[in-house]
């Protein structure tokens, strides 16, 4: 079986660093390589970029790699590969960003993967990189002049600078002028700096016009407070078992059953030591991410694995696994159970609803949390973006975490102009093109 030190080579994305690329990082490979996160730019738009771990090993160590990618707007395109003793691993991904407007901050990519790698006396490991402590909430202030998109408009911006939203309050003065108050969280942990607050607002002012202010408070007495929702919203929501094709988004039903073709397999035929899981299915956004955060969830750990896509748009995916007490996944019972929780996982990453709220309409967006509490990265981003190509308002914002069905959700709730172009209130085709925009945007289809 492949271990640590396997070549990039061969996929036809692991140069050498020739060819015009830049390579961030010192090129060891093996325990005494300079970094442990080495990688390759693309020499030109729409190349692949390599990005290569090379560090101790640690449980679901495969799963927050792909969370910080996907977090940093980028997607894995021809696949990745992954391979560990147990101690070391190697793991190479080829990496492009989902859309050109998106501008990857690629030196911080870097140190996010790198502060992910546990630390070992064998590598020189730089000292400012540490575990996070609690985040640190501030508000950011903006009054300015009310526009469609605006909110996906600051969302964007947020996010290149590494920002997290946590909770948004829009309203609008007498005069028009709108105040959008963001409740943020910084990934660099340098909001309370003079120089990361101007970062911020000379960003912000330059990109959306100099009607903007923009002001930034500390907000030590935030709490993330969330009314839950109705119990038959919830039930609805969060239900166990979802239709292939759900009453709320028809139009997506095509693709739904595309998806529900995936089929996942066992096999204990070919290692003494390992179950080869193998796994077939339509390529979406966070694929890779559902498959290795469910596993980790589910304490199986991934030896090897290898994951590519053809030109039709599936993935294939091989991965030799082992229990957490070493063993093989040999029990019937068990592989079933795993099958149909990969299966859920896969065809259900997130929930999309419209519902009522008074005289309002709501939009409704909920994902699993993982079992460490980590979220699942830019779905307020796509949300927006999704509301935005729709030309619809957003009223309020808000973020928060719900239990149901014996786990934790991340539900993002928005409040929705109901104007005379697009009327929500009494038009079930405007709202299920809303919720299938915004599901097809999650899932990847228009970025």
């Amino acid at each position: 079986m492949p271990m640590a030190g396997r070549s990039s080579t061969g996929r036809g994305g692991g140069g050498g660093g020739g060819g015009g690329r830049t390579v961030l990082g010192g090129r060891g490979g093996g325990p005494g390589a300079e970094d442990a996160v080495v990688m390759e730019l693309a020499a030109a738009d729409g190349d692949d970029s390599v990005v290569t771990v090379n560090c101790p090993d640690q449980a679901g160590l495969g799963c927050d790699l792909c969370r910080t990618i996907l977090e940093f707007g980028l997607r894995i395109t021809r696949g990745a590969d992954v391979s560990t003793d147990g101690q070391w691993c190697y793991v190479i991904f080829w990496v492009v960003p989902r859309s050109p407007s998106i501008n990857v901050r690629w030196g911080s990519l870097k140190n996010r993967l790198m502060a992910m790698c546990p630390s070992s006396y064998a590598i020189p490991f730089y000292p400012e990189i540490t575990e996070p402590g609690p985040p640190q909430f501030y508000l950011l202030k903006l009054f300015s002049t009310d526009r469609r998109g605006l909110l996906h408009d600051v969302t964007h911006i947020l996010s290149e600078l590494e920002f997290i939203i946590q909770r948004v309050k829009v309203s609008t003065t007498p005069d028009g002028r709108v105040v959008n108050l963001f409740f943020i969280t910084d990934g660099m942990e340098l909001l309370h700096t003079k120089e990361r607050q101007e970062e911020i607002c000379s960003m912000l002012i330059a990109t959306l016009g100099p009607s903007l202010t923009c002001e930034v408070l500390s907000a030590e007495g935030f709490q993330q407070g969330f009314s839950s929702l109705p119990p038959t919203i919830s039930e609805e929501l969060f239900r166990l078992e979802l239709d292939d094709c759900e009453s709320s988004s028809r139009p997506l039903c095509a693709e739904m059953k595309k998806v529900q073709k995936a089929t996942i397999n066992f096999d204990n035929s070919l290692s003494p030591a390992h179950t080869l899981l193998q796994i077939l299915c339509v390529d979406q956004k966070g694929l890779l991410y559902d498959m290795l955060r469910t596993l980790k969830d589910c304490n199986i750990k991934v030896t090897y694995g290898r994951f590519w896509s053809d030109k039709k748009g599936f993935r294939e995916v091989d991965l030799f696994i082992k229990q957490a007490d070493g063993k093989k996944v040999i029990d019937p019972e068990k592989q079933d159970a795993l099958r149909s929780r990969m299966r859920s996982e896969m065809l259900h990453p997130l929930r999309v609803m419209i519902v009522n709220r008074g005289p309002d309409t709501e939009l409704l967006v909920a994902n699993p949390v993982e079992l460490s509490g980590k979220g699942r990265p830019r779905v307020f981003y796509d949300a927006t973006l999704a509301l935005k190509a729709l030309g619809i308002c957003i009223f309020s914002a808000e973020i928060g975490r719900q239990a149901a069905s014996e786990r934790q959700w991340e539900v993002y709730r928005f409040l929705l102009d109901d104007s005379k172009e697009f009327p929500l209130s009494n038009s079930l085709t405007h709202r299920n093109r809303v919720v299938d925009r915004v599901r097809k945007t999650l899932m990847g289809c228009f970025n």
